[in-house]
């Protein structure tokens, strides 16, 4: 009997296992992937098998959803996803939020934003959007004025105060960790700090207000917003598991938005 019940519970587990949808989601190293990574594992059991597929940059994630290699993506946020569905013509669309992960200020040389000296070198993300954002942290820091017409995407051509005479070095954004020793400072996206061993709340020496428009969105092809896999997708990151495992890793440095 003992070995009718266990062929029995066999049989149904590989059933389950034909029946379960597949996807492939995108993310980004760091947080978006260790949650993910979780995230996976709540649906499993719920018929959602999903592959997660890290990108080393921002940019590959979007064309490989446009293209049909991956079914979703957990990367971004909205300011960044509507300039490349503006600058690309990429036919994506939200389907749910995620998380916020305020950016941080890291350096090699000093400890306080006041040690910062005249004419220090600042790196800062080379995409519009996060660069962007970047100087608008340190607008909200009293360390430049930007043009208030830029909006959410002003460049350093944009900056009408800036009483320290800082100096900007526009990098791609995954490169800012492992450029620390040539720069003064670095405004870091979340994920590539975790991913580069830094902690954010340990190793920033200032972060962005948690109240910022940077939402991170899960984002599907057009079209595909009713597909019965997105709801399941959306009911396994949107759990209390998933919830609780943000709040237990990171401490407050990823913040949970739905």
């Amino acid at each position: 009997m003992l070995r009718i019940a266990t062929l029995t519970s066999t049989l149904a587990l590989m059933a389950t296992s034909l029946m379960a949808e597949q996807i492939k989601v995108g993310v980004s190293p760091g947080e978006h992937a260790e949650i993910m990574e979780e995230v996976a594992r709540v649906a499993e059991p719920m018929g959602l098998e999903i592959d997660v597929v890290e990108f080393s940059d921002y940019v590959v994630p979007n064309q490989a959803l446009a293209d049909g290699d991956i079914e979703a993506n957990s990367f971004q946020h909205v300011p960044y996803l509507e300039a490349q569905m503006k600058d690309r013509g990429f036919a994506l669309a939200v389907v749910g939020n995620t998380i916020t992960t305020p950016m941080g200020i890291y350096s090699d040389k000093i400890t306080e934003i006041a040690e910062l000296e005249e004419g220090a070198t600042f790196g800062i993300p080379n995409d519009p959007t996060n660069g962007g954002r970047a100087l608008l942290v340190l607008q909200q820091l009293g360390m430049i004025k930007v043009d208030p017409a830029a909006g959410l995407v002003p460049t350093v051509l944009d900056i009408i105060e800036n009483p320290k005479d800082l100096s900007f070095k526009e990098l791609d954004a995954a490169q800012l960790p492992r450029s620390l020793a040539d720069l003064d400072a670095a405004l870091i996206n979340t994920n590539y700090a975790i991913a580069s061993g830094l902690s954010p709340k340990e190793d920033s020496i200032a972060m962005e207000s948690a109240d910022n428009p940077y939402v991170n969105v899960i984002v599907v092809q057009e079209g595909k917003e009713d597909a019965p896999w997105v709801k399941t997708l959306l009911e396994a990151y949107h759990s209390d598991e998933i919830k609780a495992f943000i709040d237990e890793s990171y401490h407050g440095t990823v913040i949970t938005s739905w």
